[in-house]
C-alpha cells in the first residue's frame, strides 16, 4: 500500500485547479471544509465519492484519508478546523447545504486566513467571522450527494457497468443477469452496502456524471441524453430538486 501523505494541519486557503487536476490521497489531524467556488469538486475516500457544486460543501473529519479531483476550472476553498472544533458532531464525510451567507463566510475566511497579526487565529474580526461560520455550519442540513463504494463483487460489477454508461436503461433484473447475480440479492446489497435503493443510487450516479459534464461546458440537452433522462425537462426537474438550481445556470453561479 503506498504511503499516505500526512499534513498535520489542514490548510485554510484558496487554490485553483485545472479541469481533471487531482490532489493525491492525504490526511490531516484537523477537520476540513471543502468548497467549490467554481467548478465541481469530487472528494474520494475508501467509503466512496462525495461531490459538490457551489451550493454544497464537503465535510472531511480529522484523520480521514481523502483525495480531490477537479471537474471544470475549480476554485477550491479549503477551511481547516481544529480537531476539538466539530460543530456538526460528525465523524464521517458529509455533504452540506451552503446558504448564500455561509458561502460568503467561507470565501471571506479562505481569502487571507491569517492576515497580518502573526497568529493562527488572525484578527479579532476574523475570529468573529469564524464564530458566525461555525454557527451557520451547525444549522446546515446534510445532503445525500454521495456515491458509496461497493465491496461485493457482484454489486461492484453492476455499478461499474453504469459508471461506464450512465444512460444504460436496463432494469435491475437485466443488470443482475449480466453480473451473474439474482435481482433480489442485488436489491438487498444496494440497501445493505450502499444505504439506498437501486433507483436512488442510479439517480445519484447520473447527477454525478451530469455535474462533471456541465463543468466541462457540455450543453444541458446533451447532458440529459448522455446521463439517461427521458427528456431535458425531466433532467432539469431532478437536478433542481437535488441541488437547488437549474443545470443551465451551473457555470454562471459565480
Amino acid at each position: 500500500m503506498p504511503d499516505i501523505r500526512h499534513t498535520p494541519e489542514a490548510p485554510t486557503r484558496t487554490q485553483v485547479l485545472a479541469p481533471g487536476e487531482r490532489i493525491d490521497a492525504h490526511r490531516h489531524d484537523d477537520h476540513q471544509i471543502i468548497y467549490a467556488g467554481s467548478g465541481v469538486v469530487a472528494v474520494t475516500t475508501d467509503a466512496g465519492t462525495w461531490f459538490a457544486p457551489g451550493t454544497r460543501a464537503i465535510w472531511v473529519p480529522a484523520g480521514c484519508v481523502h483525495a480531490h479531483r477537479a471537474h471544470g476550472q475549480l476554485a477550491l476553498h479549503l477551511l481547516g478546523l481544529p480537531a476539538d472544533t466539530n460543530p456538526l458532531g460528525l465523524d464521517a464525510p458529509a455533504v452540506l447545504t451552503v446558504s448564500p451567507l455561509l458561502r460568503e463566510l467561507i470565501l471571506a475566511c479562505t481569502r487571507a486566513p491569517h492576515e497580518e497579526t502573526g497568529t493562527p487565529e488572525g484578527s479579532p474580526e476574523r475570529r468573529r467571522l469564524r464564530a458566525v461560520l461555525l454557527d451557520q455550519l451547525r444549522a446546515s442540513p446534510q445532503q445525500p450527494v454521495q456515491l458509496p463504494t461497493p465491496a461485493d463483487p457482484r454489486l461492484a460489477a453492476v455499478c461499474d457497468l453504469l459508471h461506464g454508461d450512465p444512460a444504460d436503461a436496463r432494469g435491475l433484473a437485466e443488470l443482475a443477469a449480466a453480473a451473474g447475480a439474482g435481482e433480489r440479492t442485488l436489491s438487498r446489497l444496494f440497501r445493505r452496502e450502499l444505504g439506498m435503493t437501486f433507483p436512488q443510487w442510479r439517480t445519484q450516479l447520473r447527477l454525478y456524471h451530469a455535474l462533471r459534464m456541465l463543468a466541462d461546458g457540455t450543453p444541458v440537452t446533451t447532458v440529459a441524453h448522455r446521463c439517461g433522462w427521458a427528456s431535458t425537462s425531466a433532467f432539469i426537474d431532478v437536478f433542481r430538486r437535488a441541488l437547488g438550481y437549474t443545470p443551465g445556470t451551473h457555470n454562471r453561479r459565480d
